[in-house]
């Protein structure tokens, strides 16, 4: 389906869905309500210019957003054109929020414009709300054809999610996201039931290193594979998205075998840079190409890219088919499968399945802060530069306009007068020498008081504020840096843990410190135990707003490596079909630290993929394998990851 504007005429029953509970109670039908809307959502914008997709927030809001991250600077206006049913007067809705306003942080940093045939109505958007909500825009004239404009007045992270347009004027819609999700799929004028993407030996869901992987291995071993992926890339974390360096040793004795396909996907090593660090390096570092090479090399691969799944469909604890959403078109695919691998990292299949899970009930490892620094005066680095104003920047450079002044963030965090790594005399756990390159490292993380999966908005959002508002110290406080600007930061999370599924096998990590010979040994681990929690020496006066994180090392929390841990922990122990590979594996919370780095979660799919190859042939379940054909999957252990049958 082409990216492109959905315009219907609603009826009466359709327009109810929308009114609040209370007009619902005493409506009566009338020709009060004409029933006339122009749904507009921002994802299918037609030019989305500077403004970048957020899909996170999807199953707490039923869609993607547009996101204005310009890291200070307002971004290229987000376009496209509507024909409406008629012209004249229609009220309008823009459907946004503050995202400060949850901090009662005063200033609006997310304001923006809309625009129609380039002129901007009254009302400015962004600028109110703590939730998401319908932002009346008011009355507004518009011809049959008319060009729509989001136009972002700040480079802070404004965000719109859609627009409306009511040929009833009085007419108020409502935030339900139920009742707004039937609304909208019936204005885009999409089937109530989804397309058919086909039937599998193997749906797995989720392209990070765990899923990219377990399909690899799969298609290599014979079966047909679905892989789908919320993103236009894939390696989750360690794509040029989020720009963590994929860690963890591979092709470990006694099976050096494993972890070549993952070292096939798995960026060249570069050096470790000025800072001493390749996280949050310059996003062709982490080779997103690469990739989706590989995957596309395999015929049995079918890839879904900016997929993502919101239900599975199972009866007697066995999964037939998910169901996934487009994140542009918002078209539904109901996707069948023999058996299913959950690589989601946040259990999202399993969950929906009704798989044991356990999650912790507070004291979270927070989502990782990713961001980094350029000099304008650097004429290599300006012309290496990822900054959406690339052109205005180097012919800046070139005629020496090179100061890079920074706004005041009232919003932000005000580290006006705390310590964080990179301010003079503070750096992180084996943080660099060099301040600056203690700004956006491993250890700039939030979120460990809060829900990984309901709250992922606001714990990004706590991200910004946290970079913004160190940015401003040290640009309008302390007074350094003048010719140093933001250069690049992730907006989307790269999360350490949310659910883990239950196996037969709860991985802790006592079997790492006492050596625990488990006689289904899969997947090597050699990193720490590494658990993370707020930095004591910066978190005063932070109390929920935590930002700088410290990871657990030393004594109790190193273990003789590597360590083979059991293929147990690599399926359900409750949902017949169901595999899964990454951080979501069958863990206790400690037990989760050597596991969940990406090299380590890309061997678990391979192992997935063997797997599921041998419950295809043997026409048995994952438990299966352990039970009556161990043998078979390490005899496939011994095989090089290259070879296809």
């Amino acid at each position: 389906m082409k990216r492109r504007q959905f315009i219907s005429t609603a009826g009466k029953a359709t327009l109810m869905l929308l009114a609040p509970m209370e007009i619902l109670a005493n409506y009566e039908i009338s020709d009060k309500i004409s029933g006339k809307f122009v749904f507009v959502e921002a994802e299918q914008f037609t030019h989305q210019g500077g403004w970048e997709l957020d899909q996170q927030s999807m199953n707490q809001m039923g869609s993607p957003y547009l996101l204005a991250h310009g890291l200070g600077i307002p971004v290229e206006d987000a376009t496209t054109q509507i024909a409406f049913p008629e012209k004249g007067k229609y009220r309008l809705w823009v459907r946004t929020r503050d995202w400060v306003a949850p901090w009662e942080a005063p200033g609006t940093p997310g304001k923006f414009q809309l625009l129609l045939n380039d002129k901007p109505v009254k009302e400015t958007f962004g600028t109110k709300g703590t939730e998401w909500h319908w932002h009346d825009g008011g009355v507004v004239e518009v011809s049959q054809k008319t060009k729509v404009a989001l136009h972002d007045l700040t480079g802070f992270e404004g965000r719109c999610e859609a627009i409306l347009f009511c040929k009833d004027l009085n007419f108020e819609p409502i935030n339900d996201v139920t009742a707004l999700t039937k609304f909208r799929r019936k204005l885009l004028g999409l089937p109530e039931k989804p397309e058919d993407g086909g039937n599998f030996d193997l749906v797995v869901s989720g392209g990070g290193f765990a899923g990219t992987c377990a399909a690899l291995s799969a298609a290599r071993n014979g079966l047909t594979v679905a892989l789908i992926q919320d993103r236009p890339v894939l390696g989750g974390n360690g794509s040029s998205e989020v720009r963590v360096w994929p860690e963890g040793h591979t092709r470990q004795e006694p099976f050096p075998h494993i972890g070549e396909i993952v070292d096939e996907i798995a960026p060249e090593i570069i050096d470790l840079g000025k800072y001493g660090t390749r996280n949050a390096r310059l996003g062709d570092s982490y080779d997103d190409q690469r990739k989706l090479e590989v995957v596309k090399n395999e015929p049995r691969i079918t890839l879904f890219l900016e997929e993502r799944v919101i239900q599975v469909k199972h009866k007697n604890n066995t999964i037939s088919a998910i169901v996934s959403q487009n994140t542009r078109t918002a078209v539904h695919t109901k996707i069948k499968g023999k058996f299913f691998a959950d690589c989601t990292g946040d259990a999202t299949v399993g969950f929906l399945a009704g798989a044991d899970y356990e999650i912790s009930s507070s004291g979270f490892m927070g989502f990782s802060n990713m961001w980094n620094v350029m000099d304008a005066a650097n004429k290599e680095e300006v012309l290496k530069c990822e900054c959406k104003d690339k052109t205005a920047l180097t012919l800046s450079c070139e005629i020496g306009e090179v100061e890079q002044p920074f706004p005041r963030c009232p919003w932000a965090l005000d580290l006006s007068d705390k310590p964080f790594p990179g301010r003079a005399n503070y750096k992180g756990q084996w943080g660099s020498e060099d301040p600056l390159g203690n700004l956006g490292g491993w250890f700039w993380e939030s979120g460990f008081d809060k829900d990984p999966i309901t709250d992922v908005e606001k714990i990004r959002d706590l991200n910004f504020r946290a970079m913004y508002g160190a940015w401003d110290a040290l640009k309008n406080v302390d007074k350094l840096y003048p010719n140093h600007r933001l250069g690049w930061s992730a907006f989307i999370s790269g999360k350490r843990e949310s659910r883990r599924l239950m196996g037969d096998v709860k991985l802790t990590a006592n079997h790492f410190r006492d050596k625990v010979d488990f006689e289904d040994g899969a997947f090597p681990c050699s990193w720490g135990i590494d658990v993370h929690t707020p930095h004591e020496s910066f978190d005063e006066d932070l109390k929920g707003e935590e930002f700088i994180s410290f990871a657990t090392t030393g004594k109790g929390y190193d273990y003789e490596g590597p360590y083979w841990a059991p293929y147990r922990a690599l399926y359900s122990q409750n949902i017949t079909n169901l595999f899964m590979a990454g951080r979501n594996i069958s863990v206790s919370r400690e037990g989760l630290g050597p596991v969940r780095v990406m090299k380590t979660c890309g061997m678990m799919g391979e192992i997935v993929g063997k797997a599921a190859a041998l419950c295809s042939l043997y026409n048995t379940t994952p438990r299966g394998i352990y039970e009556n054909y161990l043998d078979k999957l390490k005899e496939l252990m011994k095989q090089p990851g290259a070879k296809r049958l």
